[in-house]
């Protein structure tokens, strides 16, 4: 009978320590991961605005992995043909690989995931809540909320954006703070140009079918309040404000000299091109033609650290409005 009760009582312990081993087969554990979505750039200096911004993230959570999207097809596909060009790779050997083999924002979350993260951040580098972030806010949202008959093989355990320097709609972060500290991260800017004794002109990109001017507005409005002996003025290459209302601005307060910098991450092809370029619809020859002087600062705000630093602490908000602890 002991003999009996022995047998049983072992074959029982079996059957626990198996289903124990077979449970422990699926538990999940969680990896949590970000990616850092921006439109891109194909101007080699213009990329360590978006490598400062890469690395102050690295270097506030040295144990998540950081990888780049750029959303820009076009751009993509530039770097494409760059990264299977031999004799490109050999010119230009501090580009790297992550920039050289950049994937979209939907590649970069499906590596992640196949990687075996399933809790991601995702990091826009936009300046507004227009188009772009709005169509990336999309992209996220609707991956989110894919749901399985499993719970174990939902792709994503969280998936989360964080906001645009200057803020976005909502009541959790006032997106008037978020403008007020990117006009704190902007005192070089005002800085640079008293010392020139000159207006401070930014050149933002706009669009010409979303009201996005409005942030851009009290961005400008919020500048002039904290840098009062420095004439701030913001205009954008698409949508309003546009060129014309910075000339009429600039002339109604007697402005004989600026200093003119792209309001974008990178200071890429629209600030080479269309703010300082040498051809005459440029906003440097457009505004000499007017009798102002201009010293173009061709930098992208990416190289700011304090502007890399909100990036890095918007990132961390939305970790934290959704439980993910990023290290």
């Amino acid at each position: 009978m002991k003999l009996r009760i022995v047998f049983f009582t072992a074959v029982l312990l079996c059957l626990l320590i198996a289903q124990t081993a077979v449970a422990g087969e699926y538990k999940v554990v969680h990896k949590n991961g970000i990616v850092l979505a921006m439109f891109g750039t194909t101007v080699e200096p213009a990329l360590q605005g978006l490598l400062n911004i890469k690395a102050k993230m690295e270097k506030a959570y040295p144990n998540t992995p950081v990888r780049f999207a750029f959303t820009s097809n076009i751009i993509r596909k530039i770097w494409q043909k760059r990264a299977a060009n031999p004799a490109y790779i050999k010119a230009h050997p501090n580009v790297p690989a992550e920039i050289l083999y950049v994937q979209g924002p939907l590649a970069t979350i499906a590596t992640f995931q196949d990687d075996g993260y399933d809790t991601l951040v995702v990091q826009p580098t936009h300046i507004a809540p227009a188009e772009e972030f709005l169509d990336l806010t999309s992209y996220v949202e609707a991956l989110a909320a894919i749901n399985t008959i499993k719970k174990k093989f939902k792709p994503f355990n969280k998936l989360v954006i964080g906001r645009p320097m200057l803020g976005t709609f909502g009541v959790q972060h006032p997106y008037a703070k978020d403008i007020k500290t990117a006009v704190k991260a902007m005192r070089e800017d005002a800085e640079r140009a008293k010392k020139e004794g000159a207006a401070l002109v930014y050149m933002g990109h706009g669009n010409n079918y979303f009201p996005s001017g409005g942030s851009y507005l009290q961005f400008e409005h919020e500048m002039n309040l904290a840098y009062p002996d420095v004439v701030t003025v913001i205009g954008t290459v698409e949508g309003y404000p546009s060129f014309d209302q910075v000339l009429e601005e600039l002339q109604a307060k007697g402005i004989k000299k600026v200093v003119i910098r792209a309001f974008m991450i990178v200071a890429g092809d629209h600030a080479t091109n269309d703010m300082a370029g040498p051809e005459k619809d440029s906003w440097k020859s457009m505004l000499e033609k007017e009798g102002i002087a201009v010293t173009p600062y061709l930098h992208g705000l990416g190289e700011n650290d304090r502007v890399a630093d909100i990036y890095v602490s918007h990132a961390a908000d939305a970790a934290a409005d959704a439980g993910i602890i990023l290290k």
